[in-house]
């Protein structure tokens, strides 16, 4: 389906109106902490302050385990091995796998070596905006294919010993699901989870209606949003070109990268939204439709059941799959 973007700003990016007006408390109370480079939220009704610490040890534990820039996390470890096998934990290594599993299904649009070209670029704080040298970066791309990562049990072997590593697609979604079966063997049944964008609720408010998930406006800096979703109990994860970019010379240079050749995926999206029962898969997903582009990205979503989407053009129309339903 199309339809013209219409424009509001009654919903907030994060969320809407998501606090709850009935037991077990009036308001939520709230973790907040920078992990993975990203600010990271959890909001939780019904809970008390020991709930929300382990929220942040959770997320402490797995930015120690799988960041590629902390030295002695598993994911450096394996970078570092230079094609030595390398035993790791169960979640690595299954993290991995899955990280494999969707560059298969990306035809390896999602690769999860994509590090040795990410790692030439700076989409930061570049106050040059300096390009990488187009040489490094066609050396780099000789080394980007998922399939010389062997996983063996807890074992992972890089079988390119320049290949590196890096989780950073699904990291976040998979911390994000982590986060969630906690909250619930604690009982809680309401909370919002919030991992830069990465929205994953428990349950619904308090009240029993949905919570209100907004769609920002690209490149918009004043919270305008395109729309909004309603959800209970399910993630909703977006990936677009203007979360981390610079501009030069009339090109936007951004974060989500063609394997292919190590530069900028370049079509004419603007962002997609991924809505699923699982954030690790809206991770993959969203990262795997925008570079796919419109018309394969929708043919893959409407392949597969239980997960929908939201496609933004540059033109700011909106495209949604089948099951969407947008306010």
């Amino acid at each position: 389906m199309k339809r013209t973007a219409a424009l509001f700003t009654a919903v907030s990016i994060a969320l809407a109106a998501a606090g709850c007006s009935s037991p077990p408390r009036p308001e939520p109370l709230t973790m907040t902490g920078v992990y993975f480079d990203t600010v990271v939220e959890v909001q939780v009704w019904g809970g008390d302050q020991d709930i929300l610490d382990h929220c942040d040890e959770i997320c402490a534990h797995y930015e120690q385990m799988l960041s590629p820039t902390i030295e002695d996390s598993e994911v450096s470890a394996i970078n570092r091995a230079a094609g030595t096998p390398t035993e790791v934990s169960e979640e690595t290594a299954d993290l991995i796998k899955a990280g494999l599993e969707y560059g298969d299904i990306s035809g390896g649009m999602f690769d999860i070596t994509i590090a040795s070209a990410s790692s030439l670029w700076n989409f930061t704080d570049n106050e040059d905006k300096s390009i990488p040298d187009a040489a490094a970066l066609a050396e780099a791309v000789t080394h980007i294919d998922y399939r010389k990562v062997k996983v063996d049990g807890n074992t992972v072997t890089l079988t390119d010993p320049d290949a590196k590593i890096d989780l950073g697609g699904i990291a976040k979604g998979y911390i994000a699901d982590r986060l969630k079966d906690y909250l619930k063997s604690e009982g809680i049944r309401h909370a919002l989870i919030n991992l830069g964008g990465n929205m994953l609720a428990v349950g619904d408010r308090c009240d029993g209606t949905p919570f209100r998930i907004g769609l920002q406006r690209p490149f918009d800096q004043t919270g305008t949003v395109l729309a909004a979703l309603e959800i209970t109990d399910q993630s909703v994860v977006t990936s677009g070109n203007y979360e981390r970019y610079f501009e030069k010379d009339g090109t936007i240079y951004h974060h989500i990268l063609d394997p292919r050749t190590g530069y900028p995926i370049q079509n004419d999206l603007y962002q997609v939204t991924i809505i699923s029962d699982s954030s690790v898969d809206g991770d993959a997903l969203s990262t795997t439709c925008y570079a796919l582009g419109l018309e394969k990205g929708m043919d893959l979503i409407e392949s597969m059941s239980g997960v929908e989407a939201v496609f933004v053009t540059d033109d700011y129309e909106i495209h949604e799959t089948s099951g969407v339903t947008l306010d």
